[in-house]
């Protein structure tokens, strides 16, 4: 992988404002599920605090990704049945579950129904509940479901910058623009301007990348009056493949893998 960063220069944003990044996708495929959690673990790795929350009720995955089999998931916590804190799960770091590394889920739970089917009384409630119990962490980064759904933008409205991942398919940009689009008219949470920063994965070379970033980038700035930043680009890395098959975060399975690398860069340019 090239030496160069793969990352723009993000303004200035203090760490209270990107406690709680949320991280989406115009569509499904695109690899939205490992960004996040390598992007949590590689924050864990620096030293923080993280919780993921698969915030996808019908389609959700963390937990096959990462090899864990919950007792509580986050239907439980919208049923009422679990609070936050006994759901979570502690995915172990080197040696230990309190080794380096370590950091928490919150699983969803596939096939119990879309946030879209929720009543807005019960989005409230856990958007609230996600807001409450980051306040015991350094970093939340929610995995949201994929598409423009109004549950799901409702939740990319929260506090901190909302990472949207896309490839260099033109059904993927298409449908990238259109979650662009549709969050960045939503009210935020705190009044601040819509930070959304794109992350173009799987790409098959970082010149090939940027220029997938640069006519995404051009489209919204064209038509919404609204420039994302470049978060990164991850490159096409087989070791992804072979971490999802044997259920292992990505860099415990292949620490040196160039995805993991370039997400790792990710989260370093996020602490700066």
């Amino acid at each position: 992988m090239s030496t160069h960063s793969t990352n723009t220069a993000a303004p200035t944003l203090s760490h209270r404002r990107q406690k709680i990044i949320t991280v989406a996708s115009g569509k499904g495929g695109v690899g939205k599920t490992m960004i996040s959690t390598t992007l949590t673990h590689a924050l864990a790795h620096a030293g923080e605090k993280t919780l993921l929350v698969d915030c996808d009720l019908g389609l959700a995955n963390v937990d096959v990704q990462l090899g864990v089999t919950p007792q509580h998931d986050l239907a439980s916590v919208v049923a009422g049945t679990t609070a936050f804190e006994d759901a979570t799960i502690r995915i172990a770091g080197e040696g230990s579950q309190s080794g380096r590394g370590a950091f928490d889920v919150i699983a969803g739970s596939s096939g119990s129904g879309a946030l879209g089917a929720l009543a807005r009384t019960e989005l409230a409630r856990l958007r609230q509940g996600l807001t409450l119990i980051a306040a015991h962490y350094d970093r939340v980064i929610i995995d949201l479901a994929a598409g423009i759904d109004p549950a799901v933008t409702i939740f990319a409205a929260m506090e901190g910058p909302t990472l949207v991942v896309a490839t260099d398919e033109p059904t993927s940009i298409t449908d990238a623009y259109a979650f662009i689009k549709v969050a960045s008219m939503a009210p935020r949470d705190d009044a601040t301007p819509v930070d959304i920063r794109i992350v173009i994965n799987m790409a098959e070379t970082i010149e090939a990348g940027r220029k997938t970033y640069e006519a995404l980038s051009r489209a919204c700035a064209n038509f919404l009056g609204v420039t994302p930043l470049l978060a990164g680009i991850v490159p096409r890395d087989s070791a992804v493949r072979d971490a999802v098959r044997h259920q292992s975060p990505l860099l415990t399975r292949s620490p040196d893998a160039k995805a993991g690398t370039a997400i790792s860069e990710m989260a370093e340019a996020m602490r700066a």
